[in-house]
């Protein structure tokens, strides 16, 4: 309940035909419900101004969105993500009917960046050597610098005869000379050099070529 609850007491006497009454007494406790929704969405940050005021049925001018969580202003119910982190925020709206019945409505917005930077074939970088020796330096063939692009990395490792030995079509630089037959060192390829095809998916570039040192040594 709320501190608006209250309660009614009503009274009545009853007497019979030889004059004995009585008097009797009821007490009805009124609570007054607060009926929540809760509503969640997910919006990009470059997506446009977002009107709170849209996911609301009944209006009043006597209520306002409230920010529950998330350091955002609003403006007459309404926020702008696009200077936004990414994160979630909670706004809260309460409505009172002319019969007290109380209704909220809490929304939470998950803000994501979906802000994609521009980028060229000069981004784009390469590993030339993969020294999966344990060391920090170069244990994994890499393709970075396209990071904010969102493309998606299409990855093709050829040896020196031609033969395919590792394909990707959603790498995620984590190649470390494995090939599911190989001769030499384990399950790693032999040492020598390779030949790989970088197609960056959606990005409008030609696919990348070039050759790429395998060693464990």
């Amino acid at each position: 309940g709320t501190a608006n609850d209250y309660e009614i007491i009503r009274e009545w006497t009853a007497s019979d035909s030889c004059g004995n009454t009585s008097v009797f007494s009821q007490t009805i406790f009124v609570t007054i419900e607060n009926n929540t929704t809760t509503l969640s969405e997910d919006r990009c940050n470059d997506g446009g101004i977002i009107d709170l005021y849209d996911y609301v049925e009944t209006t009043s001018d006597a209520s306002d969105w409230v920010v529950v969580s998330g350091n955002v202003n609003l403006i007459d119910g309404t926020f702008d993500p696009s200077e936004l982190a990414g994160n979630d925020y909670v706004f809260s709206y309460t409505v009172t009917s002319d019969l007290g019945c109380v209704s909220t409505t809490e929304v939470t917005i998950s803000v994501i960046d979906c802000i994609v930077l521009p980028c060229t074939g000069e981004d784009v970088v390469i590993s030339k050597t993969v020294t999966p020796n344990g060391d920090q330096w170069n244990q994994y063939f890499e393709v970075t610098g396209i990071e904010g692009c969102n493309y998606v990395i299409d990855v093709q490792i050829y040896n020196r005869w031609g033969a395919l030995i590792y394909e990707s079509h959603n790498y995620q630089n984590n190649w470390d000379g494995s090939a599911s037959s190989s001769i030499g060192n384990a399950d790693k390829v032999p040492n020598g050099t390779y030949y790989y095809i970088v197609n960056l998916k959606n990005s409008g570039l030609k696919p990348f070529t070039g050759p790429i040192y395998f060693g464990t040594k």
